[in-house]
């Protein structure tokens, strides 16, 4: 007696052939009309869709298609609204996506390399105002804010920023010892215009201070009879002295090794010192 053979595997496969066979002509079918409903949605303004329409469509091209031009014109214009509404990193990245596509222009690369200035452009205005969150945050759009290895425009921002305050501190402590030219020279390497503004109230402590010890000098002066005048240039000293004092001279060092460097020598009489060649 023959044995009779078993039909279900055969008619799952015919089943299972049938499914894939539908789901590829399915997918087939709407790669197909997808291009209409990308170009529909591209001359309607509906960028949302047309952006959802051209990513299904790169992804169902199996035969290695350009993305079709419409796709490139829904990312230009979304990049732009995304702009004007402040989203500047999704603009950047849907301008960059275009820039990388084959539906871009040479105008496209020109206006992201616009874009990317402008912010940061606008990073280092507020970075000028004193507002260095602010500054980062913008530059955090470019990915510019920090790095791993500390060069980022936003790591050199910090570092001077940083190095400002330091100078402002270091300028009080020394006030508060009556240090004037140390202080001066502290206040001296200030270079960011808010901390030059925030400044200005050490810095007319400091003028006072130091004023205050030349009428001291011209005091004692006074009473030597006017023995001990220095004669070489003054602007010349001071501003030897202050060279000196920023390179860690103490005021005494600072003041003798500049005296020595114009010709002069130091001269002293009691509590009375002067620079005479």
């Amino acid at each position: 007696m023959a044995i009779r053979r078993h039909r279900l595997p055969r008619f799952w496969l015919v089943i299972t052939l049938g499914l894939v066979a539908g789901g590829v002509g399915a997918a087939y079918w709407w790669e197909k009309q997808l291009p209409s409903q990308l170009e529909r949605a591209a001359q309607t303004g509906r960028l949302d869709d047309c952006l959802r329409y051209s990513e299904q469509l790169a992804a169902l091209r199996w035969l290695g298609g350009k993305a079709p031009m419409e796709q490139g014109r829904c990312r230009r214009l979304k990049a732009a609204e995304l702009w004007r509404q402040g989203q500047w990193a999704e603009a950047l990245r849907l301008q960059l996506q275009l820039v990388n596509s084959g539906a871009s222009s040479g105008g496209d690369q020109q206006l992201l390399v616009a874009w990317q200035q402008q912010l940061e452009a606008r990073a280092l205005q507020l970075y000028a105002q004193g507002d260095l969150s602010g500054a980062l945050k913008v530059l955090a759009n470019l990915h510019a804010d920090r790095n791993a290895e500390g060069t980022a425009l936003g790591d050199n921002l910090r570092e001077g920023w940083n190095r400002n305050k330091l100078q402002k501190e270091r300028a009080v402590a020394l006030i508060a010892q009556q240090r004037w030219w140390e202080a001066l020279d502290a206040l001296n390497r200030i270079d960011h215009p808010w901390w030059k503004r925030h400044t200005q109230a050490q810095r007319q402590q400091v003028t006072k201070g130091i004023e205050g010890l030349r009428s001291a000098h011209e005091r004692q002066h006074n009473s030597h009879g006017g023995e001990l005048e220095s004669n070489v240039p003054a602007d010349q000293l001071d501003a030897l002295v202050n060279q000196k004092i920023a390179q860690g001279m103490d005021d005494w060092k600072a003041f003798s090794s500049a005296c020595r460097d114009l010709g002069g020598k130091v001269v002293e009489a009691g509590p009375e010192s002067a620079c005479r060649r």
